[in-house]
């Protein structure tokens, strides 16, 4: 059964190979998406190193002069995406985005380091890489944390990658709406309707983005000017893990300028990440630096921050919430808490399960030893394949696959799922 998977999973990959970068799914996403293009590569890595290695070279090959790596490449033209390069207007040669996502480079590159075949072809590509990750991480710290609070702050949904959030839904009824450009959404002619984002959230996020635009795209601005603001602590989580797996690279390539400025990132981030914990609420909450506020909403953002080396105290709470959800449910990880009254089983970040979730708490849950928890996860996400295909997302509570098909990071996680254990880590 798993070598089935397997091929299935390399053919999905294979599908939406376009040579040096993947598209997450044909029609619904024709471009290069960041973070997608990152866990992709680990899928990649078990095959095909130096595909892997390519996969994320032509992410940052597109990054910006300050140091910001885009959410979205448009390599090609492409007319059946929303927004396309003619609405955010960033004036690159090859059109990008002027948003960020998830800095989950760093971690994707050591983990393609350590299980690397061929050792020399590794440490050439992973020296010239760290650099310009640590230049994202610099660029992280400056732009989006200017008090030096030790973490940052996302500007748009979008960045998070958990676009329509539960935990946003309070900073975006701040977003204005007047003055948006009249669109059509592309994404609901290839996905259900119903398992999208809805149309006055789609206004805000087209509000912030001409927002940016009329600021130039000036990082140094968009921060302060930005009424939306959040401090989400799985973004927070992935950016420490990085910095971490960044600094330990650094210190085996012998580049110990970087090796010390990304440990004291990550320290500095993980004694901040406390400041997100609560107790009520047995997880870490995001912070809306906008109106200076805990966002009381228990969402997967709060238990991703396993992800980073959090106390073992704060990863045993978590795996205790996950596994009490889980006698809720009969799928692991929803997206947002089923008991609570904004949760949508179908519809996007707002209590769907997404399987490149599940593989980053599972990852920091093993190293924080919960093994029993771990196992649920690994188990309930391959029986998400049998039930719903190699989907973009899945309903926890019918297992039914959900928004795109043929989704190239859900069949990159099956992959890892089912040879990470066989490889060292």
């Amino acid at each position: 059964m798993s070598d089935t998977m397997i091929t299935a999973a390399r053919a999905i990959l294979a599908q939406n190979d376009r040579g040096t970068y993947t598209v997450p799914t044909q029609g619904l996403y024709p471009f290069q998406w960041n973070w997608d293009s990152c866990l992709s590569a680990i899928g990649f890595g078990h095959f095909d190193e130096a595909r892997a290695w390519t996969e994320i070279e032509t992410l940052f090959a597109h990054q910006w002069d300050d140091g910001m790596v885009p959410h979205i490449i448009f390599h090609e033209f492409d007319d059946g995406y929303f927004p396309g390069p003619d609405v955010w207007r960033t004036g690159r040669a090859v059109p990008t985005t002027g948003i960020t996502q998830p800095a989950v480079a760093g971690f994707a590159v050591r983990r393609l380091f350590e299980r690397a075949r061929d050792s020399d072809m590794a440490r050439s590509r992973a020296r010239a890489l760290l650099p310009r990750i640590a230049a994202w991480h610099d660029w992280f710290f400056r732009c989006r944390d200017p008090r030096g609070t030790g973490l940052v702050a996302i500007i748009h949904p979008w960045e998070s990658g958990r676009d329509n959030s539960v935990d946003w839904d309070a900073a975006l009824d701040r977003v204005p709406t007047e003055g948006v450009e009249p669109f059509t959404r592309r994404d609901t002619q290839h996905a259900n309707p119903a398992h999208r984002p809805t149309d006055d959230q789609y206004n805000r996020f087209i509000w912030l983005v001409q927002h940016f635009r009329d600021l130039g795209w000036d990082n140094a601005k968009l921060h302060d000017a930005s009424p939306f603001r959040v401090v989400d602590p799985g973004f927070n989580a992935i950016l420490i893990r990085a910095c971490a797996d960044l600094a330990w690279l650094a210190e085996t390539l012998d580049m110990p300028e970087i090796a010390a400025r990304s440990r004291a990132q990550a320290d500095k981030g993980i004694a901040a990440m406390e400041t997100l914990w609560s107790d009520a609420h047995g997880q870490y909450l995001c912070f809306d630096r906008a109106i200076d506020a805990m966002v009381p909403s228990q969402s997967i953002g709060g238990l991703l921050a396993t992800f980073a080396a959090i106390p073992q105290s704060r990863a045993s709470a978590i795996a205790q919430r996950i596994a009490t959800l889980g006698e809720k449910l009969p799928y692991l990880v929803p997206s947002h808490d089923p008991s609570a009254p904004e949760y949508d089983g179908k519809r996007y970040w707002r209590g769907p399960i997404w399987l490149i979730v599940n593989y980053m708490i599972a990852d920091g849950l093993a190293a924080a030893g919960q093994t029993a928890v771990v196992e649920r996860i690994v188990s309930d996400s391959l029986r998400l394949i049998d039930r719903g295909g190699f989907a973009e997302y899945y309903d926890p509570m019918t297992g039914e696959g959900c928004g795109g098909g043929s989704f190239t990071w859900t069949a990159a996680m099956v992959i890892e799922f089912l040879t990470g254990e066989r490889q060292p880590a």
